[in-house]
């Protein structure tokens, strides 16, 4: 059900094939047999069409070559001015497709050896009516054959289509699309920032400028600015629209020429100085603008800028904008390199409780920990983390009413530094992160975390539901994440001859104070180490100081019960570290479970005696090995 996908690192990796089509075998044999292809994956028909609303008028499937006389993939190139919608509701697919268009590294993966799949007037019996595309499916570059048979009307193309007659690409892509989707109707209504992923394997983050308050708080608008410029600088693909709200309708126009419920590609980003002329008229020094493309290409911000506007009225008439970044992942970059881990894994119901999987958000006391449960570390002191969670595609569920996104989020809790079984109960962890619960296909976060251990949940809101879905994270050294599947230690055939674990003991540290060295000069490094049968665990140091707050917290499953757990003090030093003082702790179920403060001792022959300071501490411990 879980497995760790691999990221594929350029084109010569594996491609999975959709629905097994193989693109150079079916060509070969059209060629041979002198014909052109017809897809029977998807054919030129209604099924393809529609699954409930058929188009108005009668449908009829022609190929480039009888819509004009000289057809071709690009006319003078690819631009993101090449397309317009038609009468599919899928502006925020064209929106995507002016997006890709911007960035020819990009859209050369989408449309692979396009030179080579280009019509060849000096060979025309090299043409067998076949075409490839490749988009990032779950994981995975899925590359989609289709065949150029396009719905048409009149002898015009009805869907996407590009301004100039004779050139086909986006009305070529938007089949491909389509086929995966499955059907034409499957991409009436939909998301940009759900497309840009597919075309790329970006990370798509989604933005809600009227509750974020960007249109009023400046500052917050100036951070928003900066991240954009960022993100479209270093290869990133940047969308926006305007929500209808109570009482207005989509494609309704606002006073400054903007479409209601349209998606918008934004082309560029700049910050430009003003001349000593514009000064004149400017207070500030700077205009931060922004340019955008309508995908209908009929009707235009008629605000100041003409075509452009600036970044403060872009905030103010939009309402939701998608972020897609591009994450680096190659070590030969000379810009910022993620590491980046990512697992596939799925929702699931069952009866069992330890075995369901599908446990709905956090506010489902009993069910939330019957979720899937994934661990990583932050290893350095603090790091930012990036984390998208993404849901299967429902689209091709459509057919059956089932075709809308589930509402979905996750939480990120810091555990214990040695934890390696799953969560049963939420005792001293500290909820540190919690996304967006919503129904869109990627909720996005990103943080900056503490050095430590931490488990993500990623949740459906509702328990009881089944899907699956894929995690990525973005991490500036590696993570480590995996999946925590099992609830406690296993039984092996090791466990009868060095026994088995028959008590579960979770200890946090909150903290150590009135420390004193030996010497006792200024603040110490302290740090803690936990000790319990053959296990130690230790805490990072703590510097110059002699009061250290640690929140450290580790869980130990015991064999021998009798053996104490140890906690002990010590400043960190450069030739040999100073034992400053410990605490004993029989750590039996029945001991307090509140926080308690325990006075320093010796050790050895002085073990009995007090030294200065004391520990912060929180113990539990139980015999049911599956409590914590």
């Amino acid at each position: 059900m879980h497995r760790s996908v691999p990221e594929q690192k350029d084109m010569s990796s594996p491609v999975k094939l959709f629905r097994g089509q193989k693109y150079h075998e079916l060509k070969e044999q059209c060629i041979q047999q002198r014909w052109l292809f017809e897809d029977s994956e998807f054919p030129a028909s209604d099924e393809s069409l529609f699954y409930q609303s058929a188009p108005p008028r009668k449908v009829e499937w022609k190929r480039p070559k009888d819509l004009c006389e000289d057809p071709h993939l690009f006319v003078n190139g690819i631009s993101s001015h090449d397309l317009h919608q038609g009468t599919l509701g899928n502006c925020w697919f064209v929106a995507a497709c002016s997006c890709l268009a911007l960035r020819k590294t990009l859209w050369q993966r989408v449309i692979p050896d396009f030179n080579e799949q280009e019509w060849d007037p000096k060979n025309p019996e090299k043409y067998a009516g076949i075409f490839r595309f490749r988009f990032w499916c779950f994981g995975e570059w899925t590359e989609v054959v289709v065949d150029d048979l396009l719905p048409t009307v009149d002898g015009e193309l009805i869907y996407c289509h590009s301004n100039v007659k004779n050139e086909f690409w986006s009305a070529l892509l938007e089949k491909a699309y389509a086929k995966l989707a499955g059907s034409y109707e499957a991409l009436d209504g939909g998301s940009a920032a759900d497309a840009i992923v597919d075309f790329t394997g970006a990370v798509a983050e989604s933005i809600d400028l009227v509750q974020g308050k960007y249109g009023e708080i400046i500052s917050e608008q100036m951070k928003l600015f900066e991240d954009l410029l960022k993100v479209h600088k270093r290869g990133g693909l940047i969308s926006c629209s305007i929500t209808a709200s109570s009482g207005s309708a989509n494609e309704a126009e606002t006073g400054t020429g903007l479409v209601v419920g349209h998606a918008y590609s934004v082309t560029a980003i700049r910050k430009l100085r003003l001349g000593e002329r514009l000064m004149f008229s400017f207070k500030a020094e700077k205009l931060f603008m922004i340019r955008l493309r309508n995908p209908w290409g009929k009707r235009e911000w008629s605000g100041a800028w003409s075509d452009k506007m600036t970044f403060e009225d872009w905030c103010k008439n939009f309402t939701d904008v998608d972020i897609c970044r591009i994450v680096n992942t190659s070590y030969f970059s000379i810009h910022k390199t993620w590491e980046k881990k990512m697992m596939l894994g799925a929702w699931a119901k069952n009866s069992e409780p330890l075995l369901n999987r599908s446990g709905g958000c956090f506010d489902n006391n009993e069910t939330f920990l019957q979720n899937p449960q994934y661990v990583f570390d932050v290893k350095k002191t603090e790091d930012k983390v990036l984390v998208s969670l993404q849901q299967e595609d429902r689209r091709k569920y459509k057919k059956e009413g089932k075709g809308d996104s589930i509402p979905i989020g996750f939480e990120i809790f810091k555990v214990e530094d040695n934890r390696s079984y799953r969560l049963h109960k939420l005792t001293v962890q500290e909820r540190v992160a919690t996304s967006l619960y919503i129904n869109t296909r990627t909720v996005f976060l990103k943080r900056i975390l503490k050095q430590g251990r931490y488990v993500l949940i990623p949740t459906t809101y509702h328990p009881g539901i089944t899907t699956k879905f894929i995690l990525r994270l973005f991490t500036d050294v590696p993570s480590k994440l995996r999946e925590l599947k099992v609830d406690k230690p296993k039984m092996t055939c090791w466990s009868l001859l060095c026994g088995y674990p028959r008590r579960v003991t979770q200890i946090k540290i909150h903290s150590a104070e009135g420390l004193q060295k030996q010497d006792r000069s200024g603040g110490a490094d302290p740090y803690v180490l936990i000790k319990c049968e053959n296990q130690n665990v230790r805490s990072p140091v703590q510097h110059d100081t002699t009061s250290a707050i640690f929140d450290t917290q580790v869980i130990f499953y015991r064999k021998n019960i009798d053996s104490p757990i140890i906690i002990q003090v010590w400043n960190s030093n450069i030739l040999c570290d100073q034992f400053l003082g410990q605490a004993v702790l029989a750590a039996s179920p029945s001991d307090p479970r509140e926080q308690q403060t325990l006075q320093l001792r010796g050790r050895g022959s002085r073990e009995a005696a007090e030294v200065p300071g004391h520990i912060t501490v929180k113990v539990f411990s139980s015999d049911d090995l599956v409590e914590l």
